[in-house]
Parts: structure tokens; C-alpha cells; sequence
């Protein structure tokens, strides 16, 4: 009995002490001075966000001249998306409209092909519809990029409905407590960490890899830019971007279970990561809550408890989230093993009306 107390407390310390050297490692972006010397095209995937474009477009240009260019590619929606773009009034904006999707291609991943290949600036941030930027961010970014070629940074996530915010601050939790990036140097592809919703890129590299071209069938599109990015000897960088951006990627409880289904496969649900990830998060925060109190079983919980709320802390996360830590872990494996089964079964991932084999 003893020696699973030792065991559980192991996995309940090891992400708890990563976190604390990560809440180092993964800094901000540094805070503008003055004027921005280059400039940025800021680029958006749009497919049926005509009740949220308007806002994106007005977040953007809220940042100023540092922004050259905000290109938006309406990705064959089926709403009012393209009308509200080019009904913006400022002339920086410009909408192109999406080509068919090719075969074996992600939508996500041809539609920023297709906006990079029109892009002109020497750096380029591209942002999902539902980002909100800091009206600094773009020249925040622009003082971190000395020394990158590559930056991506997690937005602080809005979660309003009871699975928002029970699952998605697992996304900080997986970056803080899982990857030692107090040791990554910037160029390692095992040590490769990137989101999305928000990738800021200097363009020759990005060409030079074959940019969304390199990673055309991922669903992971920011992450596998950067492992390929990083490949090709390419320095990357995570930010923490909880004060440049936010985001509410899904709105209920549905939305949450088809985004976290969409992207496990690539993640926590491979045949390897699965049963890893299911030893690290089950024995680290569900196993302390369940076994009978002893002094090792009362620090792992501490230290569990610790790490969702140092993370909870630094992304502005809530407190009921980390109240609720063993449950929230719970359902995030329930998901993974669904995935992993539906994937068993053959069954494809469906995403904003298409369907992807994963």
C-alpha cells in the first residue's frame, strides 16, 4: 500500500514542480516601446463567423499602424460572413474569398495557405474569428521577435458555461505542468509548443518550411507548424498570452466535447500518449482524492490542488475549476478513450460541416 502512496505522490509532485519552473520559463511579451518598426498582415480563417467578424476586425485595428493589412478568407461559408467584411469601413481590410477544398487537406490549414500566399508584410499573425487582441498585442509580439522566427502563445480562454470551464483550462494545465520548457532552448521538436488561435510567423521562414502547405492533413495546425518549423532549424518560441488575446472558442457543453473529440487523436488519445497520459493525469489528480487520508496522500492532493491553482492564477482561469480538478480530469480521459475508440471504429472527426479521418 505504501508504495502506491509514493507513486501517486510522485505523479502529483512531477507536474506541480514544472509548473513552478514554467511559471518562469514561459514569460510574456515584453510591453511596447514606442513605435513599431515593421509591419504585421494580420490573417483570419473565417467559415460562418458573420455574428463575431465584425469584433475580431474591430480588435485588430484598435493596434495601429504597427497592422499593414487585415486579410480575411471567407472559407465557403454559408452566412453573412463575407458581406460584414467587406462592408468594414477601413481600407486595411480585405476579403478573399476561399477555394475548394483539396483532398487531404484540413479547411483550417488551406485557408491560411491561401491567406499567406497574398500576405506582404515580413511578419505575419494569424488569428482564429473568435480572438479578441489586446490593443497592444501586435506590437508586443513584434518587441518578443528578436531572436524568434516563430511565436504562439495560449489567449486567456472566456468559459462561461459548466464544461468551458470545467475542461478547457486543461490547455494551460498540459503546457505548465507537462513540458519542461524551463529546458527548451528554442529549437528541439520534442520541446515544440504552440496554439493555434494565435501564431505569429516571419514569413521567409514560414515560406521556407512550405508553411500550412508542410502540415496540410493536421488538425494540430499550430503545433505541427512548429515542430516542422523547429525540423528545419527554425528557432520557436510559447509566450504566455493570457494579456495579448482572449478567446471563447466553443459555447456550450456540445461544442466543447466536438472540439476536445476533434483534436485528441493528435494529442492525448494516441495509441502511445493514451495510456501515458491516462498514468500521469488519473494517478497525479483523480487517484489522491480517492484514496484513504494519510500524510503522502494529503501532499499529493495538496500538490495537485497547487498546480490547478498556479495555473488557475496565472491564466485567470476561476476557482471553481480547480475546486472541481479530479472531476474535470475525469470527463478530459472520458473523452480522450471515446475519441480513441471512435478512431478504432473508423469513424471520422466533424468539423464546422466537414469531416476529417483521423
Amino acid at each position: 500500500m505504501r508504495h502506491r502512496e509514493y507513486a501517486v505522490f510522485g505523479l502529483s509532485m512531477l507536474p506541480f514542480a514544472i509548473a513552478v519552473l514554467n511559471l518562469r520559463a514561459i514569460g510574456r511579451a515584453p510591453a511596447a516601446l514606442g513605435r513599431a518598426t515593421q509591419s504585421v498582415s494580420v490573417l483570419i480563417p473565417a467559415r460562418n463567423e458573420g455574428a463575431q467578424i465584425t469584433e475580431a476586425l474591430n480588435a485588430v485595428l484598435a493596434n495601429g499602424r504597427a497592422v499593414k493589412e487585415v486579410i480575411v478568407l471567407d472559407d465557403k461559408s454559408s452566412d453573412d460572413t463575407a458581406e460584414r467584411v467587406r462592408a468594414f469601413p477601413d481600407p486595411r481590410v480585405t476579403l478573399v474569398e476561399g477555394s475548394d477544398l483539396p483532398q487531404g487537406w484540413c479547411g483550417k490549414n488551406h485557408a491560411c495557405a491561401q491567406l499567406a500566399a497574398v500576405a506582404s508584410s515580413p511578419w505575419m499573425l494569424f488569428i482564429d474569428a473568435d480572438v479578441r487582441l489586446a490593443a497592444d498585442a501586435v506590437s508586443r509580439l513584434l518587441g518578443a521577435s528578436p531572436g524568434a522566427d516563430f511565436i504562439s502563445g495560449v489567449p486567456r480562454q472566456e468559459t462561461r458555461s459548466f464544461f468551458e470551464w470545467l475542461l478547457l483550462p486543461f490547455i494551460d494545465v498540459l503546457l505548465f505542468g507537462y513540458l519542461p520548457l524551463a529546458l527548451d532552448k528554442g529549437r528541439a521538436s520534442a520541446l515544440a509548443a504552440a496554439c493555434g488561435q494565435l501564431v505569429f510567423v516571419r514569413r521567409d521562414a514560414y515560406q521556407a518550411v512550405g508553411g500550412h502547405g508542410a502540415v496540410h492533413d493536421r488538425l494540430h495546425d499550430g503545433l505541427a507548424l512548429s515542430r516542422a518549423m523547429r525540423k528545419r532549424g527554425f528557432a520557436t518560441r510559447l509566450v504566455d498570452a493570457t494579456d495579448l488575446a482572449s478567446c471563447r472558442m466553443y459555447r456550450n457543453g456540445g461544442e466543447v466535447y466536438a472540439g476536445l473529440i476533434k483534436n485528441a487523436t493528435e494529442g492525448l488519445a494516441g495509441p502511445v500518449a493514451l495510456p501515458i497520459w491516462t498514468l500521469l493525469l488519473a494517478g497525479g489528480h483523480i487517484l489522491p482524492f480517492l484514496m484513504r487520508a494519510s500524510p503522502l496522500v494529503w501532499a499529493s492532493r495538496a500538490a495537485s490542488i497547487g498546480l490547478r491553482g498556479l495555473v488557475a492564477a496565472r491564466c485567470h482561469q476561476g476557482w471553481r475549476t480547480v475546486a472541481l480538478s479530479p472531476l474535470g480530469t475525469f470527463l478530459l480521459l472520458f473523452i480522450q478513450f471515446h475519441a480513441r475508440f471512435r478512431h478504432l471504429l473508423g469513424r471520422p472527426v466533424t468539423w464546422k460541416g466537414r469531416h476529417y479521418e483521423t
